[in-house]
């Protein structure tokens, strides 16, 4: 630990050192004090080197005081920065890589009788005392690596502070799961219901992952959350926590970031498609075939946001109930974590904990999940404070659970879904986990401290857009194409699966011959498949993946084929569109009932679907007959980051704009 800190302390201060001397020699003693307290616990701290108001601290690191490091003009705090970055540990105290012996009662005078030298000049100390020289150290690298970043936070006047947008802030979970009934047959909803559902999903992810590639604060806030919710700072059967300070989990947590974002949008890519091919009617062989496929699929999604949700559980609101396993990995080569203790105790005295608890356990399903979602919503809806308790990320995490729980809740009648199978129609699930793998695998060795150490200097001009470039870079070179195209490629090769194994089954059917082999997939080794990649790669047509993460500036436009419309509206309504697509990078607000007002004035009849979710129905008089369905947002107001996405979803969908209204 003491290394690692080390090593980013000298890292950091070699690249920001200018910065921040001269930021931290134009603070005044509040500025000063500021930054002091922002990385202290609870914002303690000294305030001389005397102060014995915490104990021991005055006697481990007496110099980080307030009196002397924030007092007006005093370079104590850059002499302590120069000294710890210029001089290697060994030179900071004589020997700093510690090794330790134990001397056998027998040869005790001996032994020490031949390292008094040593012993008197400082060398060599009891071990007990080396341990307490290596958590000085460690104090002051923590405090130091921590000073590093609030410097360049208080400073820093280029840093992008736009309000982070997320992809969706819902209502309340109780909206979002309201259709939800245990104990009971689910009602049946059309399979055109379920396809704009899962459209709508799609298309939310996909907006996101936009968000995530083009506003910095969007995608540091990622970042951010990626990082401290990670796997190891968990403590482990001892109570031992592993450090979450060191920068080596930076680079990874940005991968893991875009990865995610690009996974999920692609997984729910995928079941639209297998939804929009059983609308399109398929015949009797085709079709239990399709409902397989997305039977397995929407178990792998479901897997997905549950470990999500257990990753910001485990290091949020239930961090007590969960343990790490020491040196112990799952697949993923993430550090093993598990549930503790039995939390049917918690189902009076903290209901909310209880509910989400079960939640996280391997052995719910998305069946038995159906109760406990349903619960944790009335929960919310009686007892609103409850939902405040949370963090924030935790919230997000159960909505997203939310939504795989609901879709497969109203897909079961509406289809007559099968059960899960590992055995048949595993195209999508294997390919998936072995691209996982593979990238996971990759990330190990990707590094992108330059723009993100620390994760915040992503925030600063033009460090986001080169992280993501460089990240790009990376998976091209080692994976042969970029990450987007991965799973574009994935997403193709397993419909041409199903198509295969559809004539397969039908000529089987038929009394056919059919020459074509059996369809399974089998990875090829890496080396090979980075080769086709490559090839395949100089045979691309010149576009983005849909998936991209490249600077807005070189997407491709989206087709310019939708007609021209333009509608005199009253002035409420005009303001109301005005508001969502104006350029501005302050837009206000619109509440939902203004929209949905605004909207009517045109025409369209608004269609409740399950919870926050809801079908805009054309009139028949637009040139554009297709429905769009969209989240109500939280507080019931379109707002932030959410303005962008509804501007979006409408240019898309029906090619308006701000002149496409009038004030009549």
């Amino acid at each position: 630990m003491v290394r690692d800190l080390h090593k980013d302390l000298v890292r950091k201060y070699k690249r920001h050192g200018d910065a921040i001397c001269r930021h931290w020699r134009s603070f005044g003693a509040a500025q000063r004090t500021s930054c002091m307290r922002a990385g202290a616990v609870n914002g303690e701290l000294l305030k001389h080197s005397l102060d014995a108001s915490m104990g021991n601290v005055c006697k481990f690191i007496p110099e980080w005081n307030l009196r002397d490091i924030t007092k007006p003009g005093s370079d104590a705090l850059l002499d302590l920065f120069d000294h710890r970055t210029s001089k290697d540990l060994c030179e900071q105290y004589c020997f700093e890589i510690w090794q330790s012996f134990d001397i056998a009662p027998a040869h005790r005078d001996e032994v020490f009788a031949g390292l008094a030298s040593a012993v008197n000049a400082g060398l060599l100390v009891p071990y007990e005392i080396g341990q307490l020289v290596l958590n000085r150290q460690l104090y002051l690298l923590q405090a130091l690596n921590i000073m590093i970043e609030d410097i360049l936070e208080e400073g820093s006047k280029t840093r992008n502070t736009t309000s982070p947008p997320k992809p969706q802030d819902p209502t309340t979970l109780a909206d979002a799961v309201s259709h939800l009934t245990v104990g009971s047959k689910p009602a049946k909803i059309s399979l055109p219901d379920l396809v704009a559902t899962a459209a709508d999903q799609r298309d939310a992810l996909q907006d996101y992952l936009g968000l995530l590639s083009t506003h910095p604060v969007v995608f540091c806030s990622d970042v951010n959350a990626t990082f401290f919710s990670r796997p190891e700072v968990v403590p482990d059967e001892k109570g031992r926590m592993l450090p979450a300070l060191t920068d080596k989990h930076i680079s990874p947590a940005v991968f893991d970031s875009v990865h995610n974002a690009v996974r999920s949008a692609a997984i729910w890519n995928y079941l639209s498609r297998l939804l929009e091919l059983l609308e399109a009617n398929p015949d009797k062989v085709l079709r239990p075939i399709i409902l397989q496929e997305l039977a397995n699929v929407c178990n792998l999604e479901y897997s997905r946001a549950q470990a999500a949700f257990k990753r910001q559980v485990q290091t949020g609101t239930g961090a007590k109930w969960f343990k790490r396993l020491y040196n112990v990995n799952d697949k993923a080569g993430n550090a093993l974590v598990t549930m503790k203790g039995n939390s049917d105790e918690l189902a009076s005295s903290d209901p909310q904990l209880h509910y989400m608890l079960r939640l996280c356990h391997p052995d719910t399903t998305a069946q038995k999940a159906v109760s406990w979602i349903k619960k944790l919503g009335d929960l919310h809806e009686s007892r609103p404070e409850e939902r405040d308790k949370l963090h924030e990320r935790e919230v997000q995490a159960v909505f997203d659970l939310a939504i795989i729980i609901g879709f497969i809740h109203d897909l079961s009648p509406a289809v007559s879904m099968p059960g899960l199978s590992r055995k048949k129609c595993q195209h999508f699930v294997s390919r998936t986990k072995d691209l996982e793998a593979e990238l996971n695998e990759l990330k190990k060795d990707i590094d992108l401290l330059d723009y993100a150490s620390p994760i915040d200097n992503l925030l600063e001009p033009g460090m986001a857009q080169s992280a993501l470039d460089a990240l790009d870079q990376f998976v091209i070179e080692r994976a042969g194409t970029k990450m987007g195209f991965l799973y574009e490629d994935l997403i193709q090769d397993c419909l041409a699966d199903l198509q295969k194994q559809h004539q397969q089954a039908k000529a089987k059917l038929e009394k056919v011959e059919y020459a074509a082999p059996p369809v399974l997939y089998i990875p090829e080794k890496r080396e090979e498949r980075v080769e086709q990649r490559k090839e395949k790669e100089k045979t691309r047509p010149s576009h983005s993946s849909v998936y991209e993460i490249a600077p807005q500036s070189t997407r491709p436009k989206e087709p310019d084929n939708l007609p021209t419309m333009s509608f005199n509206v009253t002035s409420t309504a005009a303001r109301v569109f005005s508001t969502l697509f104006s350029k501005a990078l302050a837009r206000g607000s619109v509440s939902w009932a203004s929209f949905g007002a605004a909207m009517a004035e045109l025409g369209f009849s608004v269609v409740p679907k399950f919870g926050s979710v809801y079908t805009f129905i054309p009139p028949s008089t637009l040139a554009v007959q297709k429905p769009l369905t969209l989240h109500r947002p939280h507080k019931s107001h379109i707002e932030g980051h959410l303005i962008p996405i509804f501007a979006q979803r409408l240019k898309r969908t029906y090619g308006w704009g701000e002149e496409s209204f009038v004030v009549s």
